[in-house]
């Protein structure tokens, strides 16, 4: 499996934000974003067993698997498997463009799901079979980077109903103030959230 790092850190985004967690990203995506974050991971690696990586993830309850785009890993459903059997806590962050039907259908796995906006350049590859996949412990996560990006958001939730949680996370500096604006006066179900780690430690890679 290729890795570009894993640590420990708090979890920035989501459901789980503010959760001490156990990051591994892996290397290597199918998809160019313009405001990607993590370009470093984009590609290269080191080639690492699931043995080394389960080592290093100890004790830590809750873990995330990122990337890059981690559904690309041949070695993906091993880790997963090896992860639920040390009865870990999982987050799954994947850039909505591979088909998550394979990912196990468990109550201690958080499937995080992107749906790209017009910002990102990746908007038409976003694979709308995904959002039969997502469920009541899953997201969605809309990364915003202008109004376009937002109105583009709400019209896909209203056109795309499923039963699982929406964020509203902001690219960069953007202010969240428009989005939350936006989401009190259009009376929307959705989480409006901050990228907490940025917060704490501006651009710093890891911690």
């Amino acid at each position: 499996m290729k890795i570009c790092e894993y640590f420990r850190s708090i979890q920035g985004e989501g459901l789980k934000i503010g959760v001490p967690t156990y990051f591994i990203r892996t290397a290597g995506c199918n998809l160019r974003c313009v405001w990607c974050d993590t370009t470093y991971a984009q590609e290269g690696g080191k080639e690492t067993s699931v043995d080394e990586i389960m080592e290093a993830v100890d004790d830590t309850e809750n873990v995330c698997v990122t990337g890059g785009e981690p559904l690309l890993q041949e070695d993906m459903p091993e880790l997963i498997g090896r992860l639920l059997e040390a009865d870990k806590e999982i987050v799954i962050e994947t850039n909505g463009s591979v088909d998550i039907s394979k990912i196990p259908k468990d109550e201690r796995i958080c499937i995080s799901l992107d749906v790209k906006c017009p910002s990102s350049g990746m908007s038409e590859r976003n694979l709308l079979s995904n959002l039969e996949h997502v469920g009541k412990k899953d997201m969605l996560k809309f990364v915003i980077g202008d109004k376009t990006d937002l109105n583009y958001a709400i019209r896909f939730i209203r056109e795309n109903k499923t039963d699982t949680n929406v964020v509203f996370s902001a690219v960069g500096g953007m202010d969240l103030l428009l989005i939350a604006e936006e989401v009190v006066n259009r009376k929307l179900n959705v989480r409006v959230l901050p990228q907490l780690h940025k917060i704490i430690w501006g651009d710093k890679r890891s911690v």
